[in-house]
């Protein structure tokens, strides 16, 4: 298979596989309420199901498997963890009681944690500095795609089926998926010879504001022992790194409140406007699928039309988008209409989701190649403690202290509570904005020094 031919068609099984991580995260929020009927639960225990319990062991299982991805066989881990997380999604459909869903969601956390740094790490060594932000938008597509199947397989399964047979249903495309990439998919470390998917591009692309230079090296090997470094020296690394550390709070913040937010507004659209599964379903699937794809795929091209090369330039349009965000999600939580409120969302949706490739590169350009999967879990690491650990948790108890007060209604006015974040998380990019140059630059000086060490 020629290179160009290969590059796509491992974006597009990456792609794949992050609709198959994705969708049942999606399809959970339409069932919150079922679950919650059927196992007697309460909003925060919800909001712990959702956040938490799953956050906690997906983001520290991510660490020692991107440690593998930096220096291993990446194909192979993502296929293992592909089939782990898909077989405990079926078994989500098994349980009987809210503390046995509690414990199955863990292994669905675990398998999960193997997807996106070790993808990440793949497509930044096959597409070069300039390519990347396309290529990690087109891979992000699988975001607003696992929408689209997440709401409306979910929505409609559980109406038919129940909840239960949803679960079951959404696991099984994983398994096979796991069994297609182990088999067609190659890890370039292993490779042989001088076959075009033995070839990177080196790090050396990473000097700011001259021409691009793309040295071509082999890589037909594991990272070397003298090319690995320790899991401290290696935070210690990214922590040491200013625009990283505002690259980490930015994204922990969006987290936090975005998850808050996003993980109820099922539950919100059913309390408040009386939408059964199926309609919302539709609902989310056109706003938050389509809306989504046309955000993801804008915010690549645009980078790379607009800003290639140019990050800081990059990251001052994603702290304008989140910043933008906070305004319209709280029209969302404050419209009386329902086609107002989704209208809002809509646009919200779009904005927010320009950010994704463009971020994602970044980082990936930012730091050592031998870091790249570590420094992407290390952002969800502490992102999803903060974020998704705390964030949907913190709106589902929220919820349960204002309901002696509002009512039917608490959960509205949590989630506007949460709006404001967005924000917080803007002024982070834009910080990251003003050092994100001369951090490059040292970067790009560090290359050179650690390839003549090896």
């Amino acid at each position: 298979m020629k290179r160009g031919s290969y590059k796509e068609y491992l974006l597009q099984i990456l792609r794949l596989i992050l609709v198959a991580n994705y969708v049942e995260r999606f399809a959970l929020g339409l069932l919150l309420q079922e679950i919650k009927m059927d196992l007697h639960a309460s909003d925060t225990q919800l909001g712990m199901l959702t956040g938490i319990a799953f956050a906690a062991f997906y983001a520290v299982a991510g660490v020692p498997m991107a440690r593998w991805a930096d220096s291993g066989n990446r194909i192979a881990l993502i296929s293992v963890t592909t089939a782990l997380w898909s077989a405990a999604v079926g078994l989500c459909g098994a349980v009987s009681t809210y503390a046995q869903l509690l414990i199955v969601r863990t292994g669905v956390a675990i398998g999960e944690a193997g997807c996106i740094p070790v993808a990440n790490s793949l497509i930044a060594e096959n597409f070069d500095r300039r390519e990347r932000p396309r290529a990690m938008a087109r891979y992000m597509l699988g975001s607003p795609a696992s929408a689209v199947v997440g709401y409306l397989a979910g929505g409609w399964l559980n109406e038919v089926a129940g909840w239960r047979a949803t679960f079951v249903v959404l696991g099984l495309p994983g398994l096979l998926l796991a069994a297609l990439a182990r088999s067609t998919l190659v890890e370039p470390r292993m490779a042989h010879g001088k076959s075009a998917r033995g070839l990177t591009a080196s790090t050396r692309d990473l000097r700011p504001g001259g021409p691009e230079v793309t040295s071509i090296r082999s890589v037909d090997r594991v990272i070397s022992s003298s090319e690995r470094t320790t899991l401290l020296r290696a935070l210690g690394t990214l922590w040491g790194n200013l625009t990283f550390r505002n690259l980490l709070a930015s994204y922990s913040l969006i987290s936090f409140f975005g998850y808050g937010i996003t993980k109820w507004q099922p539950a919100f659209f059913t309390r408040s406007f009386g939408l059964h599964s199926g309609e919302l379903g539709t609902w989310l699937a056109l706003i938050l699928g389509v809306g989504g794809f046309v955000g993801v795929y804008a915010g690549g091209e645009l980078a790379v039309r607009s800003g290639a090369n140019n990050e800081r330039l990059q990251l001052r349009a994603m702290a304008l988008a989140y910043s933008s965000c906070g305004l319209l999600s709280a029209i969302v939580y404050t419209a009386r209409d329902l086609h107002l409120a989704m209208g809002m969302l809509a646009l919200a949706t779009i904005v927010g989701t320009t950010t994704l490739g463009p971020l994602f590169s970044t980082i990936q350009t930012l730091v050592p190649e031998n870091m790249r999967a570590t420094a992407v879990a290390f952002i969800y690491l502490v992102a999803n403690l903060i974020g998704l650990g705390l964030g949907p948790l913190a709106a589902g108890a929220l919820s349960d202290a204002l309901r002696p007060a509002l009512g039917q209604e608490s959960l509205r006015y949590a989630l506007l509570a949460l709006c404001p974040g967005y924000f917080w998380g803007g002024w982070h990019f834009w910080l990251a904005s003003r050092t994100i140059t001369r951090d490059l630059e040292q970067q790009a000086k560090a290359e050179p020094l650690a390839e003549g060490q090896t």
